[in-house]
């Protein structure tokens, strides 16, 4: 089920000789971040600006199942004591998260790790920071039935309150084409159909679309550096990150710098394989200036520490402040506006009954 570390090693690799091949023209940037278009070419080597939708033909996003995902991924009467929704972890007025360290799920459940924004969540090759769901829908499908999330015991509990909420027909009309519309799967689809409208363009976006004053010169000196540091080995693609897993802590134990109170061992739990010890998912970091406390156990709260720490754990690197500010205010350009369609709870059918014990 789970690809061995040493794909991911590889694939690191080759984009690490990928960058380093092209420092040389990165280094006559300078340390003001380069001139366009200079600065603008190599962005676009390592970037791509967001799609319009994060739709797939295997999961499309019709109007009727957006709408049910909506009305599910806003419904606190889905969990088992009638307290949690997906909003619940992933606030519009947070973007997408819920500002805590650790998410608290079901019965005040503490979870084992922090809640990453749900947006742009659906261009990330895995969810989870041990990357252990494939897709949204999976992930959605899941955290229904988690001990630490929803605390439902079993499928047909979700399905029982599905069915007493009055959704029915609208799982009819959001899969006419199945046999049995109201599913866990198509519950999951539902929800995943949601979030892959949440996209949030940013300023970054119109800039890699040819706008060069789309970032202002504090901005393109932070991408400068950046991209001269090495952060864009991990931290490239659509997502700005998403797309990888990687060792935290390659050059010093992770711990020892973020001051983290349990040391979580990431996907080794998962695997038991040796070489997955201390990996995690890759992050993206779109709205990242928006989504504090940082990393799997939210144990640095300031942006500016943050990229303090994953240069010195990551690549050995210690940056001055100017480099740390200039870093900062380019991240600043990945936060795009919040969906519309997110900014909105959406009213619920009327109905109500006894949460599970």
């Amino acid at each position: 089920m789970f690809r061995s570390h040493d794909s991911y090693e590889k694939a690191f690799c080759y984009r690490l000789l990928l960058a380093l091949s092209l420092f040389s023209v990165v280094a006559s940037l300078g340390a003001e971040g380069g001139k366009e278009p200079i600065l603008l070419e190599q962005a676009k080597q390592f970037f791509k600006p967001l799609p319009e939708t994060m739709a797939t033909a295997e999961f499309p996003t019709p109007p009727e199942r957006v709408s049910l995902g909506k009305r599910l991924f806003f419904d606190p009467r889905l969990s088992a004591d009638g307290m949690i929704s997906c909003a619940t972890c992933h606030r519009p007025a947070l973007y997408g998260t819920d500002a805590l360290p650790r998410s608290i799920g079901v019965e005040h459940r503490v979870n084992p790790r922090n809640a990453p924004t749900v947006l742009n969540a659906a261009l990330q090759d895995w969810q989870h920071w041990r990357g252990d769901r494939a897709n949204v829908e999976e992930q959605a499908s899941k955290s229904v039935l988690g001990h630490g999330s929803f605390g439902n015991p079993n499928e047909e509990a979700v399905l029982a309150k599905l069915r007493a909420l009055g959704y029915t027909p609208a799982f009819q009309s959001a899969f006419p084409e199945a046999n049995e519309p109201l599913t866990l799967e198509n519950f999951g689809k539902a929800i995943g159909a949601y979030e892959r409208t949440l996209v949030s363009p940013s300023p970054f976006d119109n800039y890699l679309k040819g706008n060069t004053e789309a970032l202002g010169p504090q901005a393109k000196k932070g991408l400068g550096t950046f991209i001269k540091t090495g952060c864009i080995a991990c931290h490239n693609g659509t997502g700005v990150g998403g797309q990888a897993l990687r060792k935290f802590g390659i050059k010093k134990n992770y711990w020892q710098a973020t001051g983290s109170e349990v040391v979580d061992e990431g996907r080794y739990s998962i695997t038991q394989n040796q070489t997955d010890k201390y990996v995690f998912k890759v992050p993206s970091l779109r709205n990242v200036a928006m989504t504090p406390p940082y990393f799997h156990d939210g144990s640095v709260t300031t942006l500016p520490k943050a990229i303090r720490i994953m240069a010195q754990v990551q690549l050995g690197k210690t940056l001055s402040q100017q480099q740390i500010k200039a870093i900062m205010v380019f991240l600043n350009s990945l936060t795009g506006e919040l969906p519309a369609d997110f900014q909105q709870a959406p009213l619920l059918p009327p109905k109500a009954f006894n949460a599970l014990p």
